[in-house]
């Protein structure tokens, strides 16, 4: 096969890339810029393209396919092209399908837990020496790339994101992979400039309950109040499994999980994590993973990257970052750290930097969920403003929106780290919450200087 990727430099574009190039394809691509650590990485397989930019005589008759990422525009001289000429054009998603339609196909969605979810799976899965095809959207420790594809495998799990497909098929990633066992982790809107209200988010979770294949299953948190409704009351030949928080205790800032009388320390914490385990655990026993199996597995799983992730520490202080960016992120990541650690205070710090959080109707989402931080720091690198075509807002602005009056907002990440470089972090946790960079800033550099000086 003979592959042609237009916007190749994407996260999932060039795992799959490179997934089907050890697959044995010819494959080749084009973006517009290329960063890291695409770069390297697409470099290090020998699919960097010599130049970056869009070339129309990239797009030859003897193609079998061109997979077109979200990156690409409408009317991208590559698309065009291919489209003259009668190529067949793919979205990932759709060929991902393409590449699994003829395995059993566990699809993880969900609104938060995603990620999760799916690298609780997949490591459950590794430590069982199980065969199996994986799509993540994260790196994990133990696994080369974030995709993978073989002939051999007869299990594929997908994280099912509900983002749009490809400049030119306007559905939901997660509406194309047709699940046989199929999870929603919880619904809690995002993604406005997509969905403009809650009732067409929510809308695509159902229609995503239709794509699960007949005689499939269906595994949903009952303890989201929204998606309890709407899967209780969505008439499908499909079975419908139920999780809720498991027994557990919190031991000298260690989770304990509590099986048959039987102990089982993690090294992941907070209620919505124990809730991604509950949903990785229905998942493997759909797969008939065995219960012990699953719990000596589980206990070695160090999250993925990004979420929670600690990134220093002393015998005072800890110091994490973490991927929550959503309102119902933000609220989980805190309570989780703060329940984990109660004697100590919590100075949290979230940057807004997607669309969605950025839109002063959507702000208001985001009132409250910071009320259990001892300290909350709203962060909005002033060039993000630009970039996205945004005018910027005040001070004034973010209190209101999170009703709480002592939170404190920066736009320029100097002030902001001179800021938190000032404080006391005896006794106390930081937790650093971004789907961003905090404006380019090394945060284990910064952690490092935090602990030496405290």
């Amino acid at each position: 096969m003979k592959i042609h990727f237009i916007a190749m430099g994407g996260s999932a574009m060039h795992n799959l890339a490179i997934a089907l190039h050890k697959k044995g394809f010819t494959v080749t691509g084009s973006d517009d810029v290329f960063t890291e650590p695409s770069k390297s990485r697409l470099d290090k397989y020998g699919l960097l393209p010599a130049n970056s930019g869009w070339d129309e005589k990239n797009i030859t008759p003897d193609l079998d396919a061109v997979i077109l990422g979200m990156h690409a525009k409408a009317d991208n001289p590559e698309l065009l092209k291919a489209q003259n000429l009668g190529i067949k054009i793919y979205s990932y998603p759709e060929y991902v399908y393409e590449q699994a339609k003829n395995k059993t196909r566990v699809v993880i969605g969900g609104s938060h837990g995603k990620t999760t979810i799916t690298s609780m799976v997949l490591h459950v899965l590794k430590e069982a020496s199980l065969d199996f095809d994986y799509l993540v959207g994260a790196q994990l420790e133990g696994f080369d790339t974030m995709v993978k594809i073989t002939n051999e495998a007869p299990l594929m799990v997908i994280e099912g994101d509900e983002y749009l497909s490809s400049p030119i098929d306007r559905r939901p990633k997660f509406h194309l992979y047709k699940a046989n066992i199929a999870v929603i982790s919880g619904i809690a809107w995002d993604h406005i400039n997509v969905f403009p209200t809650f009732e067409n988010y929510a809308e695509q979770f159902s229609i995503f309950i239709d794509t699960i294949e007949k005689g499939g299953q269906l595994i949903y948190c009952e303890e989201d109040k929204v998606l309890k409704n709407l899967v209780e009351n969505h008439s499908t030949e499909i079975k419908k499994v139920a999780y809720c928080l498991p027994q557990h205790k919190i031991k000298n800032g260690i989770t304990i999980l509590i099986n048959n009388n039987q102990e089982y320390p993690l090294q992941v914490f907070g209620d919505h994590n124990l809730l991604n385990l509950q949903a990785a655990k229905a998942v493997c026993t759909a797969l008939q993973i065995d219960e012990e199996i699953f719990y000596k597995a589980i206990s070695s799983f160090k999250g993925a990257a990004k979420r929670l992730e600690l990134i220093g520490q002393n015998e005072r202080t800890n110091i994490y970052k973490d991927f929550a960016h959503s309102p119902s992120k933000l609220l989980a990541t805190i309570k989780a750290v703060k329940d984990q650690f109660p004697e100590r205070k919590l100075i949290a710090c979230i940057e807004l930097h997607t669309f969605s959080s950025l839109n002063k109707k959507f702000l208001q989402e985001y009132a409250g969920t910071m009320d259990e931080a001892d300290e909350a720091i709203v962060f909005i690198d002033r060039h993000t403003f630009v970039q996205k075509n945004m005018e910027p807002y005040e001070n004034m602005v973010v209190k209101e929106a999170f009703k709480k009056q002592d939170v404190i907002f920066f736009d320029d990440a100097k002030l902001l780290f001179r800021h938190l470089n000032q404080l006391n972090f005896k006794d106390s946790n930081l937790l650093m919450m971004s789907s961003g960079t905090f404006a380019g800033t090394d945060l284990a550099k910064f952690s490092e200087n935090i602990l030496e000086n405290n």
